[in-house]
């Protein structure tokens, strides 16, 4: 079990912890949210330890630079292929084609400043304690909300997705996933978390039906941009909860 979790952490972060096999990956999909647990714990202390004696603008822009980097910026990069295929006009193939192209369009680019933005405003407004737990909570429930994406949408072309997809039709595994989730927040004593949860399980269930509409179904920049836009929901939900 280490071993795969090793593979998942690999995966999802910059750190070589294992073999980042797509197939061993896509398997133990459901264990996501343990690896935001520990995404958490890090980017959380840190911030946690930063917002002692440094401005909250600063600490908020440094924690989201240290979220970007950890996770070696591919979901970021999810998120600016998705806003230039959802902004594409024309048929559902040629939205995936913009969608698939390596270059990003002023979509994208206007979406990663509004992301950037909205992470650094958000962490801003927390210290302390009170960051550390959120950034936790923010970072499992991102990581839910893709496993959740993957059981419920399905996969809008045969390619590294698909596995992802597949594997998560086993309910089974997505009630483990929610079961680790769900456990874990309970861990962090904080009644935001679960309505963050709410939000974001709302927000992966539109992004499915979207995604659904304007592409056949569900991708891997699709379930990256979930990851960053359920992690900025949950924590503008602890700062105004």
């Amino acid at each position: 079990m280490f071993r795969q979790v090793g593979s998942v952490f690999s995966f999802l972060t910059i750190m070589p912890t294992g073999s980042s096999d797509l197939q061993i990956v896509a398997r133990y999909m459901y264990l996501f949210p343990l690896v935001g647990i520990v995404i958490g714990l890090i980017v959380g202390s840190a911030g946690y330890g930063l917002s002692l004696f440094l401005e909250p603008l600063v600490v908020g822009l440094l924690v989201t630079a240290a979220f970007v980097l950890i996770t070696g910026i591919h979901h970021i990069d999810g998120l600016a292929d998705f806003a230039d295929g959802l902004m594409a006009r024309g048929t559902r193939e040629k939205k995936l084609q913009v969608m698939r192209d390596p270059s990003v369009g002023s979509a994208g680019i206007i979406t990663l400043v509004l992301y950037v933005g909205g992470m650094v405003i958000s962490l801003s407004s927390m210290n302390g304690f009170d960051m550390l737990v959120a950034i936790i909570a923010a970072e499992i429930i991102a990581k839910f909300s893709m496993v959740l994406l993957a059981g419920i949408g399905p996969s809008a072309w045969e390619g590294s997705n698909s596995s992802f997809v597949s594997s998560m039709k086993d309910k089974r595994k997505l009630i483990l996933a929610a079961g680790i989730t769900v456990a874990s927040l309970l861990a962090l004593q904080n009644n935001s978390a679960f309505f963050a949860l709410a939000v974001s399980m709302a927000i992966s269930l539109i992004i499915a039906l979207v995604s659904r509409r304007s592409f056949g179904g569900i991708s891997g920049d699709i379930m990256g941009a979930t990851n960053e836009m359920t992690r900025l929901a949950s924590l503008l939900v602890f700062i105004s909860v």
